[in-house]
């Protein structure tokens, strides 16, 4: 018999370019959900929700015929890729109205799975927000799991709240969702505004996997941009440090002026162009920092300020509202799919 008391868990799953996981992705949680079903930790209600972020493969079309014979698998199609945070945000928002409490996770099930029973158990013991954390970062290259470590490390002395090896994969109560989205800021980066809600949180270790299949879409480039992001949207240090630098350099130049006098009195002067470039180029090199630095949180505020949407879904296939027009696809299918 069953039990309907249960909490009704969403399991969200942001996806860009995934054709070559997903089916296996799909596999492996609808059995993970069917058995968390069958112990009665979850509701029959429960769902996998995989969000499309404007990918050019064939990911929406797989997620839109598991949809077809697949009861768990339930899906948003953005209209234009939004990014990793955006797109996780717009599956977290959706299945807060239908859910009690939502995880997260990678399509490429690098995280490890199994530990989303933990997860539930610790939501059942109380817990708003569940942290899934490396236990350690055995499967990175040396260069990514040392730089890392000191992202972390840097981030704590900046004073921004960070769990320390956890990425996106944890599980969030609705409540906790609820005050989630009165975070309104475009610049997302969940993983430090998450433990600024401040509810009653678990952390559970794991170890990370290989990749199923296909490439990781988080190159150098995008993890420097990331981190870039991190840093920016949560502390002004970073402009406090270029002040201080300032001063540095005003102070130095104070004494060397003081120096050039003592020597001009006592007769030791000597032409000297090397130093004055050197000094020109030091004090230029600053100044463009300077700039760098404030540009970047002007461009942050810009964005901000035009208040434009973060995502636009194009299909929804959670709640069953279809947002294609009206000529677009087989009528017999668009009818199948609004009964």
């Amino acid at each position: 018999m069953i039990d309907k008391t249960r909490p009704v868990l969403t399991i969200v799953v942001p996806c860009y370019n995934e054709e070559e996981v997903l089916p296996e992705t799909i596999k492996q949680l609808s059995q993970l959900l069917q058995d968390l079903i069958e112990d009665k930790l979850v509701s029959y209600k429960s769902s996998l929700l995989f969000v499309d972020d404007g990918s050019r493969d064939r990911t929406w079309e797989i997620i839109e015929t598991e949809n077809q014979k697949n009861s768990y698998v339930k899906g948003l199609n953005l209209a234009r890729n939004a990014g990793h945070q955006n797109a996780l945000l717009a599956g977290l928002m959706a299945a807060k109205e239908q859910s009690d409490c939502t995880v997260s996770i990678d399509a490429d099930l690098q995280d490890d799975i199994s530990v989303i029973r933990t997860f539930v158990e610790k939501y059942w013991q109380g817990n708003d927000i569940v942290y899934g954390v490396r236990d350690k970062r055995d499967t990175d290259t040396f260069f990514k799991r040392n730089t890392a470590l000191g992202y972390y490390r840097f981030m704590k002395k900046l004073g921004i709240n960070l769990v320390p090896n956890h990425a996106d994969f944890r599980l969030m109560s609705k409540r906790a969702l609820e005050e989630l989205e009165k975070y309104q800021e475009k610049n997302l980066f969940l993983r430090g505004i998450i433990p600024l809600i401040g509810f009653s949180s678990a952390e559970v270790y794991y170890d990370r996997k290989e990749r199923l299949a296909g490439e990781s879409k988080y190159p150098l480039k995008k993890m420097l941009a990331f981190a870039l992001d991190g840093i920016t949207s949560f502390s002004v240090a970073p402009i406090r440090i270029v002040t201080l630098i300032g001063f540095g350099v005003f102070l130095f130049s104070i004494m060397a002026g003081c120096y050039a006098i003592i020597e001009k009195i006592l007769g030791h002067t000597e032409s000297g162009w090397t130093s004055l470039i050197i000094s020109i180029w030091l004090i230029g090199g600053l100044q463009l920092i300077g700039i760098g630095v404030i540009g970047e949180y002007i461009g942050k505020i810009f964005s901000e300020v035009k208040g434009r949407p973060k995502y636009a879904i194009q299909t929804d296939l959670y709640s069953k509202k279809e947002k294609k027009p009206a000529h677009v696809g087989k009528p017999e299918l668009l009818v199948a799919r609004n009964k």
